[in-house]
């Protein structure tokens, strides 16, 4: 019997990263419980084994499946009869790729925190070994599954804005305004390049509102030019960025990401233009979503209310009037991977309505990041993806 031979149950689950205080690997384990597909039964918690013990502890973990190194976790749980079928990696960027890769090689499916890895190099790496392997690669850029942000990609995908001329998206933050505290460990690695990688609020929140405009318009992105900028002294990586956008077909794009917005919180924004009409969503206020058509008046469409469409009902939870946030849109990635997933169980595709971000757009996020950093070194000058 091997581990994959029981098709019934829960999904089961394990995770590199995430032990206690990490604010991420809390948010990946609610949106792996919350419609009840997975089950977490190991992890690679911690690279220090008291830490990764505690950590297991703490989850209710069997202690024979805590593991501090996840090469380690990766080898024994691939040869258990009722070893985990996806693991969830949680660590700070620059691990992603060695750890995915000895999942990947073993067949377990492996659900991945953005952005894809650190640097090109691994990106490219990455990709070879989720193209090589049975396994599914999920990456979790988690605002592709808010009930309205699917509503837009609806919309424009039917042609109701017609054709799209100005795409504006932005995410703002405060929270590195600032020099941190020596013991805030979030900002510690989020600021490394050795951890963080080659973009700073570039990579950690820009990739959100690039993957956002790309998974709601469709639009192809012909090149860029981009002034990253740090404004608190002493940091090595941007903590602003402003990005203007050429797409294919002729439409034009601003993205703005920063950490040193004061009293902003997270204020990812979008708003699509075309030559029949334009949408607004808000990530602050996400059940709602901003219609205008040209010489019409403005209409507001509610998630789970009149006027949303089939994409947007199949991933909400509840009734119109009570709010889905970001745990839930968290949760819808969980949950179309698990589709996807049970799926893979049966030797089959996934359904064709279900939709999560692939390897593939992990390296079109990274290809954003390379070509963001390419640019504002040249002074912002116009450079095409690669």
């Amino acid at each position: 019997m091997n581990r994959f031979s029981d098709r019934s149950g829960p999904i089961r689950l394990g995770m590199v990263g995430g032990g206690t205080g990490a604010f991420i690997g809390g948010v990946h384990r609610i949106a792996a419980r919350l419609d009840g597909h997975y089950q977490l039964v190991a992890g690679a918690l911690s690279a220090t084994p008291e830490k990764a013990a505690a950590s297991g502890a703490e989850l209710g973990l069997d202690p024979a499946r805590v593991y501090s190194d996840f090469t380690e976790m990766a080898e024994r749980e691939a040869q258990l009869a009722d070893g985990i079928e996806a693991v969830s990696i949680v660590t700070p960027n620059h691990v992603h790729f060695a750890a995915a890769r000895e999942f990947l090689k073993r067949g377990i499916h492996v659900i991945c925190d953005k952005p894809l890895t650190a640097g090109m190099d691994d990106a490219r790496k990455l990709l070879a070994a989720a193209e090589s392997s049975e396994a599914l690669f999920i990456l979790t850029h988690n605002y592709t599954g808010y009930p309205m942000v699917r509503q837009a990609r609806a919309m424009i995908a039917a042609g109701d804005l017609g054709s799209i001329r100005v795409v504006q998206v932005e995410y703002p933050q405060d929270w590195l305004a600032e020099t941190p505290a020596s013991d805030n460990k979030q900002a510690a690695w989020r600021t490394d390049p050795a951890q963080s990688g080659i973009g700073g609020s570039v990579g950690d929140i820009g990739t959100h509102a690039y993957n956002l405009l790309r998974f709601v318009t469709g639009l192809e992105t012909e090149s860029l030019a981009a002034d990253l900028h740090s404004f608190v002294p002493g940091r090595t990586l941007d903590d602003n960025a402003h990005v203007l956008l050429r797409f294919q077909g002729g439409a034009r794009g601003m993205l703005w990401c920063s950490q040193v917005a004061v009293g902003q919180e997270n204020g990812v924004r979008l708003r699509v233009y075309g030559d029949k009409g334009g949408l607004e969503w808000f990530q602050e206020n996400p059940n709602r979503l901003w219609v205008s058509e040209l010489g019409g008046p403005l209409r507001r469409i509610t998630r789970n209310g009149p006027g949303a469409s089939g994409d947007a009902n199949r991933v909400s939870r509840i009734p119109a009037g009570h709010p889905e946030g970001f745990l839930e849109a968290f949760g819808t990635i969980y949950t179309e991977a698990a589709q996807a997933i049970r799926a893979a169980r049966d030797g089959q595709a996934a359904p064709d309505a279900v939709i999560f971000p692939t390897v593939h757009d992990g390296m079109e996020g990274m290809a954003f990041i390379d070509a963001c950093v390419r640019s504002s070194k040249r002074d912002a000058a116009w450079v095409n993806l690669s």
